[in-house]
This record gives C-alpha cells, structure tokens and sequence, in this order.
C-alpha cells in the first residue's frame, strides 16, 4: 500500500443526449472531489457538498464500495481507510453522480496501492466500473473524459470508443430542485417501440456523433429522441415542457440521462438563462476532456 494521502477529482456527466440511449456519454466540468489515505484501523468517511446529511458514511458508501471492489482486485483490504468527499455534482439529478462515485472510488484505491496502474489498468478498471453501475455510458467518460459511445457487443464484452466534440460545442444546464430516481424513470419505458421509432432513433444517434464533431449546425436536429423522454413525461412534466419550450425556439435541449435535469448544447456562448424557471439551477459547463484525474 501506499503511504500518505492521495486525491481524484472524477467530471459529471450526461447520457443518452436525446437519442443515444444508454449508448452516448458527455463528461462536463463540474467535479466532484475524494482524498483517501490508509491509515490505522476501521472506517473514517467525510462528505461535504452534494449528498451531505444524506448518504452513508459507512461502508454501504458507494465510494467505499467502490474502492472495496478496486482492492479486492488489487490483492486485498487495508486495515484503515480514511475517505473525504467534496462533491459538487448534483445527486439524483441524471449529472452521473454515481458514475462518478464508481470510478473515482476505482481510481482512488489503485492510487492507494503501489503498482496499482499497473495491476489494474484503465480497461479493467472499466470493466469493474461497468459491473457495480450496469451500464457503461456514464462510467466511460467519467473515468477517460470528453464524449464517448459505449455498449457491449455480441460476446457481451464492453466497449468505449472515444468520438470527437467540436471547440464550439458546451453545455447549458437548468437543475430542478427535486431528485428523480433512475429506478423510477427506467421503470416507465415500454419493453417493445415501434420500429419506426428505433429507426428513426438509429439515424438521430448517428447524425449527432457528426454534430458533435465537426457539424454543431445540426445538433438541434440531431438531438431529436424518440425512445425515452416521452414516455417519462408522467414524473418530470415540468423538464419535458422545459425541453418542448427550448426545442420549440430551435435550441438543441433533451433531458440528461434519466433526468430530470435538461441539457442545452450551445454553440460559441449561446446563452440560455433566461429560460431558467424560478428556483432551478442553471449552469454553464465546458466538456471535460480528461476524466478522472489523480493528483
């Protein structure tokens, strides 16, 4: 192990895009911080930010169990572990504040451990971040940055191809104050849409990864979905009517992962503020093109 205390900082993120469900992964830059240090015996956690007085600050604490996971992959646990969190991302919000939980706890204990980039590198890391969240398209540019398309193939491995974001492309955000749960939003989707639907899905997806690269003039076009919002219209009426209103006046607006959150892409500053509602958040963020970074 390690001596002294080591410090990640890991981005949020926003799935799906409209329609890439499940399959499109933006990291943005707006950070959520750990230090860790193994040090004497037991458990010490800290969280500051997002989630403070809320979640556990024992070992049912998704960092921790993160990093649990990490150092039974590493050879096996310390006997003391101090933990801080400086969390600035939005929980329960579709910002990927669990997916930041995974990996930046992955990535604080191989910090931890001596040779553990070694032992335990970015591909399989990856693949422990892809089994704790159960799909890869908010871990994926949590831990590498930028935006990324991932999924599994037809031997059920995983992958993570990294796509390029055109310098003029960032992200307006208008954050509800009430969570959603995931749970929740994922249980209102059909198991069957019309094929229709899927492909015109299909075509969406494929025209924003060029939007997003190289052609910002089509985003709004591009970021058209068909598979999911609509249908979870019932528990976020307020950030699908927000959409509706953004869309309406040409702006490139879907709801980020499963909400309730809405995500603007701008183009050179755009701004968007005045489309705030009363007591919801609204913030400008660039795209994060480093991921989790240790130090």
């Amino acid at each position: 192990m390690a001596r002294g205390a080591s410090r990640v900082s890991v981005p949020a993120t926003s799935a799906n895009l409209g329609p890439g469900f499940d399959s499109l992964g933006l990291a943005l830059d707006l950070r959520d911080e750990l230090e860790g240090e193994l040090d004497g015996s037991g458990l010490v956690v800290e969280v500051t930010g997002a989630g403070a007085g809320v979640v556990p600050l024992d070992e049912n604490h998704l960092v921790v169990r993160a990093m649990r996971r990490a150092f039974d992959a590493l050879g096996g646990q310390p006997t003391g572990l101090r933990l801080s969190c400086r969390n600035a991302i939005p929980h329960a919000r579709g910002l990927g504040s669990s997916s930041a939980a995974i990996v930046g706890g992955l990535v604080l204990a191989r910090a931890l451990v001596e040779g553990g980039t070694t032992a335990l590198d970015d591909a399989a890391l990856l693949d422990l971040a892809i089994e704790m969240e159960g799909h890869p398209d908010n871990v994926a540019p949590a831990l590498r940055g930028g935006f990324v398309i991932s999924g599994h193939d037809d031997r059920g491995e995983s992958y993570a191809v990294d796509a390029r974001v055109d310098a003029r492309v960032s992200a307006a955000l208008f954050v509800p104050p009430e969570p959603m749960s995931t749970e929740v939003a994922r249980g209102l989707l059909p198991e069957q849409v019309p094929h229709a639907d899927a492909a015109a899905a299909a075509g969406k997806a494929a025209l924003l990864v060029a939007a997003l690269g190289s052609r910002p003039d089509q985003l709004w076009r591009a970021t058209r979905d068909y598979l999911h919002q609509d249908y979870r219209r019932p528990v976020m009426p307020a950030s699908l009517d927000l959409v509706d209103q953004l869309r309406a006046d040409g702006l490139a607006a879907v709801v980020s992962g499963a909400g309730p959150t809405v995500l603007v892409l701008v183009v050179d500053g755009t701004d968007v503020a005045a489309y705030c509602p009363e007591g919801w958040l609204h913030l400008r963020l660039a795209v994060d093109n480093f991921g989790a970074v240790v130090g």
